[in-house]
């Protein structure tokens, strides 16, 4: 078979667009009282008592929803907090780049007769109830009154709330309603001044100063939450308190219901409160066609993520799922395009979009949303470096580690271009374009992805071999071999892995062009992730040339990939103990006394090993001494001395790290090891299979919980865990790569 017929071949097999998503029929969540297969699949109930998330500054306890890429998320009252009761927990908002909780429950609706205001609890406890995009309350008021509440959103900047009280009594009502809430302030200035209420017209708006603390609290002075009624209102506002009231009474005959509906918006600028002014306005002329076509979306993201998935894995689906679209950030500041952050419950991670994780996150998201998931990889992909940047032309296509609202010219403080991230951003784009089946988004992408590849060749091969390194760029950040070092493991992704240690001799090296002008740093020595990925993503590259008819692109793409996977393979395997290692730069012998991580795995998944190399990889992810642990695969062998359970990338296991070592032992034919190993792992991690959030990362040994809460990587590459045998479309890519592979005179994965 000609290395021609073999591109073929892959596009024949692979091209190949998923299916369109088909709303399901109206389903048990439109029925109160029916049970629905897929409610609180996280317990999303809590109510704060202080503004700043959490039992500390990082951390927010209080799982939440939020949908669309709106800035601003809700969450359930505490079972039995009665004074949260009638209103929705928050909202969280997020100053640009922090989150903070505006109230306890800032929307309490109260209704009162005859001057009486009535007990929602009067005829037992409330029913709290979250269900896909969706949370729900219900109270028996007694004397035949019953009070619905739902909240889900309707755009990027608006929640939609519907209130149905129902007389289900033999008389005739006559009922007054009200809303009520009040302010919590952050105990500390300039902070704590802030916020400000206003009544308006048609509801009550908060306000916000302008506030640039670097980091904690960034707003610009035309931020605003507002409340926007569909009736007719009028509001008082005493101090840090605003009360709502329904100009006219309501009256209920026996059998009949009334519906009050209002939309809570949180928008950044003047033009987006306008634009959100006339949406608003749209939805309350027809708030039922708004729920009903949010809930045809939602049915459709839950048959797409359910679809293939075994029962007993069904509702951890549905909680990938809502972790990831709580996660999702609208265009705002910086970030030009909808991306996903890694977690609203982490402070550091709420307002950030990171390349590594995007590549992973896409994925993932891809199976429910194609769409969104071409708008996240395009987030990031704005802020690639052109050839005429003012800063850095010496870096032009590299992709930056983290973008943010603010960029440093804003006082952003947290974005970084220090360093960047694994390049997997071909794997994704092309699993993306699968699902989708455009082919604009591939020829948009390609011209952008070739140049990130010619960037890690220009500025992090040092010694021109074809390996890279991991390095820095030339940043006042990377102003000292310390700080380069530190760098160069963040650009890695494992930050603070034995084998970057500066006591193991890790260090950094200056690169230089031809002319001696300094590109910026590598690492003095080459890893086998960044390498491998490398060879997997000239692979896609290949195959995306292939699909837009670039057939000496496609060749050139497959004959790098080739060359790049015989150097892994050739010079980064060490058969004395049977893993994959980084190799010192110069010398090219594998590091094989650091111990061995896990991304000695990562030449599995991308079909770099020979089946001799697989088979060995293969008897360490398996053995409980190594990396078969309760939970597996830590980060860090078992029986490493840096192994450190809970030491972040020192012993924890990782789900994006387990998804490849997974995908690879199926690769390689090791499908029933794969399915083991799989099933100790869901059924280890803490909150996996009940109602906990999905982890940043969990503890090997005893499946504890350890970093941030509602992970998006995680969530994302759990989806194709949970379907059995379904690693995507890379799975089948190499069994077709190996037929490529053998024509040239290499070993086929799988042998």
């Amino acid at each position: 078979m000609t290395r021609h017929r073999c591109l073929g071949a892959l596009a024949a097999l692979l091209l190949v667009p998923g299916a369109p998503v088909v709303p399901q029929s109206a389903s048990a969540a439109d029925r109160p009282d029916t049970p629905h297969p897929y409610a609180d699949v996280l317990d999303l109930r809590g109510t704060p008592t202080a503004a700043l998330p959490g039992d500390d500054q990082d951390n927010n306890a209080v799982n939440v929803l939020a949908d669309r890429g709106a800035w601003h998320a809700y969450a359930l009252p505490a079972t039995g907090d009665r004074s949260a009761y009638g209103g929705f927990t928050g909202p969280l908002y997020i100053t640009q780049e922090y989150p903070w909780w505006l109230s306890s429950a800032f929307s309490r609706i109260r209704l009162s007769e005859g001057g009486r205001t009535l007990d929602l609890a009067a005829g037992g406890a409330p029913r709290f109830t979250s269900l896909p995009g969706q949370l729900r309350q219900t109270y028996d008021l007694g004397e035949g009154l019953r009070l619905t509440l739902e909240l889900r959103f309707v755009t990027d900047r608006s929640a939609l709330v519907r209130a149905k009280v129902s007389n289900t009594g033999p008389a005739t009502r006559t009922l007054h309603a009200d809303w009520t809430g009040s302010l919590l302030r952050p105990a500390r200035r300039p902070m704590h001044d802030a916020p400000s209420l206003t009544a308006t017209r048609t509801g009550v708006a908060v306000d916000f100063a302008k506030v640039r603390e670097t980091w904690d609290y960034l707003t610009d002075g035309t931020e605003r939450f507002e409340v926007t009624h569909g009736d007719p209102v009028r509001t008082t506002v005493e101090g840090d308190t605003y009360r709502t009231d329904l100009t006219a009474p309501v009256t209920l005959a026996p059998g009949t219901s009334r519906r009050f509906d209002w939309t809570e918006s949180y928008t950044f600028t003047t033009a987006e409160r306008t634009r959100e002014a006339h949406r608003t306005r749209d939805v309350l002329a027809d708030p039922s066609a708004a729920a009903a076509a949010d809930d045809a979306r939602w049915n459709g993201y839950v048959r797409s993520v359910t679809r293939g998935v075994p029962a007993e894995r069904r509702r951890t689906a549905v909680k990938a799922l809502e972790t990831l679209v709580t996660n999702w950030r609208s265009a705002a500041g910086e970030i030009a395009h909808d991306g996903i952050t890694p977690s609203i419950s982490y402070k550091w991670f709420t307002g950030g979009i990171w390349a590594w994780d995007t590549w992973k996150q896409a994925v993932g998201t891809a199976r429910f949303d194609p769409a969104l998931a071409q708008s996240q990889i395009r987030a990031m992909f704005d802020h690639q470096v052109r050839a005429d940047s003012a800063t850095r032309p010496q870096d032009a296509g590299m992709i930056p580690d983290v973008i943010f609202y603010n960029d440093p010219a804003h006082g952003g403080g947290n974005w970084n271009e220090r360093n960047s991230k694994p390049p997997l951003a071909a794997w994704a784009v092309w699993e993306v374009y699968h699902r989708s089946g455009d082919k604009a988004f591939l020829r948009e992408m390609y011209p952008k992805l070739a140049a990130y590849q010619a960037w890690w060749y220009r500025n992090r091969d040092h010694d021109h071999n074809g390996l890279a390194e991991y390095g820095a760029t030339v940043d006042v950040a990377n102003d000292s071999p310390e700080e380069r070092r530190l760098a160069a493991a963040w650009e890695s992704g494992m930050d603070n892995a034995p084998r970057f240690d500066a006591a193991l001799g890790t260090s950094v090296v200056a690169n230089r062009d031809k002319e001696g002008a300094l590109l910026g740093y590598s690492l003095n020595q080459e890893s086998v992730d960044l390498n491998a990925y490398l060879a997997a993503d000239q692979g896609y590259l290949a195959q995306i040339a292939t699909a837009l008819g670039r057939d000496d692109d496609a060749r050139r793409w497959a004959r790098k990939s080739a060359t790049t996977h015989a150097l892994v393979r050739k010079t980064m395997y060490d058969p004395a103990d049977g893993w994959f290692h980084d190799t010192a730069l110069g010398a090219g012998e594998p590091l094989s006394a650091r111990g061995r991580g896990i991304e000695g795995a990562v030449p599995l998944w991308t079909g770099t090993a020979t089946a001799a190399q697989a088979r060995a990889v293969r008897a360490r992810l398996t053995d409980p001494a190594e990396f078969a642990t309760e939970v597996p695969f830590p980060t860090v062998a078992k029986s490493s001395p840096y192994f450190s359970p809970t030491a972040y990338w020192r012993g924890p296991v990782w789900l994006d790290q387990a998804y490849f070592a997974l995908t690879g032992l199926r690769h390689y034919g090791y499908g029933k090891d794969a399915d083991t190993l799989t099933d100790r792992l869901l059924t280890h991690a803490s909150g996996l299979t009940g109602n906990g959030p999905i982890m940043e990362n969990y503890d090997p040994t005893t499946g504890s919980p350890l970093n941030s809460p509602n992970f998006s990587w995680s969530a994302a590459l759990l989806l194709p865990l949970l379907k059995d045998g379904d690693q995507g479309v890379s799975a089948r890519r190499y069994s077709v790569r190996g037929l490529c592979l053998l024509s040239n005179g290499a070993e086929a994965p799988g042998g």
